[in-house]
């Protein structure tokens, strides 16, 4: 009973702030409702701190006699403080970069993520062409701007530890130090790649220009420069932080569908902008989900 009342609880609260939107903000146009669901979409994520805490809370009241090895209680493989986080970055970036000598115990997802992105990359120069010329995503673009997705993706580790000093909450604390932690090694791996790459991306190609040569034509500092385009950041900062989130809150069903859908829209919104081709943003997706999962939760 204590979970129902929580999510009842949670919802209402969603109810609630879609009416005051639809009050507020009629959808007049296809533009304004992607506006108004959108900003729905990041109330709902800036209140997931206290929704969460109200079910976890919840769940803690029910019978010890029923334990959950999925849920937030139980003991995790691996700690993280800020003590801590420095070291287990260095330990993330040993993992990930000796990789390669262990591809042999895991060959089969290789091959299968090899093969995908060499499909991707070999698309590229015909799907890319429609969106740097279309303007039926202009809405959309408005919205989940580079900016926009960016601020998105820090605001919710942000909030979730914030809110776990206030509510004396160390689990949160420590899945917003999780969430960072994926963060860095999302983006020391993504500024080494880009940097060996050196990929334009779409948005610097006339609409009727050559879009299959595209490797290796930025400068040596495009990395830092924001210039080049393999693989997406933002594609692995938000799957990296929506994967700590669902992994560590998947007793609450519905943590996982937000958290990975959101994700999704700031991947799709990188190839809509044409930042980014569409084999950068699966590449992307792909390595913050591993990183998160398996470098950093170590599950």
């Amino acid at each position: 009973m204590g979970v129902k009342r929580g999510h009842w609880r949670a919802r209402s609260r969603h109810e609630l702030q879609s009416l005051a939107l639809r009050r507020a903000w009629p959808a007049n146009s296809a533009g304004d409702a992607i506006r108004r669901n959108c900003a729905l979409a990041a109330l709902i994520l800036l209140t997931l701190p206290a929704a969460v805490r109200a079910q976890t809370a919840a769940s803690a009241r029910e019978p010890a006699s029923q334990p959950d090895s999925k849920g937030p209680t139980a003991a995790e493989p691996r700690t993280v403080s800020w003590k801590k986080f420095l070291p287990n970055l260095a330990e993330d970036q040993r993992s990930i970069w000796t990789f390669p000598a262990k591809i042999g115990r895991h060959w089969q997802p290789t091959v299968a993520f090899t093969g995908a992105t060499a499909g991707l990359i070999a698309l590229d120069p015909h799907d890319a062409p429609y969106f740097r010329r279309t303007s039926a995503f202009d809405g959309f673009n408005q919205v989940f701007s580079g900016a926009t997705t960016a601020l998105g993706i820090a605001v919710v580790p942000t909030s979730f530890y914030l809110a776990g000093l206030k509510k004396h909450d160390a689990y949160a604390q420590e899945s917003a130090l999780f969430s960072a932690e994926s963060l860095a090694d999302g983006i020391i791996l993504d500024t080494a790649l880009k940097a060996a790459t050196r990929r334009e991306r779409p948005s610097a190609i006339p609409p009727s220009g050559n879009f299959s040569n595209t490797w290796f034509k930025t400068g040596w500092g495009s990395s830092f420069s924001g210039t080049a385009s393999f693989p997406s950041a933002h594609s692995t900062a938000a799957f990296a932080v929506a994967t700590v989130m669902a992994r560590r809150y998947r007793t609450h069903r519905w943590v996982p569908w937000v958290s990975y859908g959101l994700a999704g829209l700031v991947a799709f919104s990188r190839v809509t902008t044409q930042a980014h081709f569409p084999s950068d943003v699966f590449v992307g997706v792909v390595l913050g989900y591993s990183i998160s999962r398996f470098a950093v939760l170590l599950q």
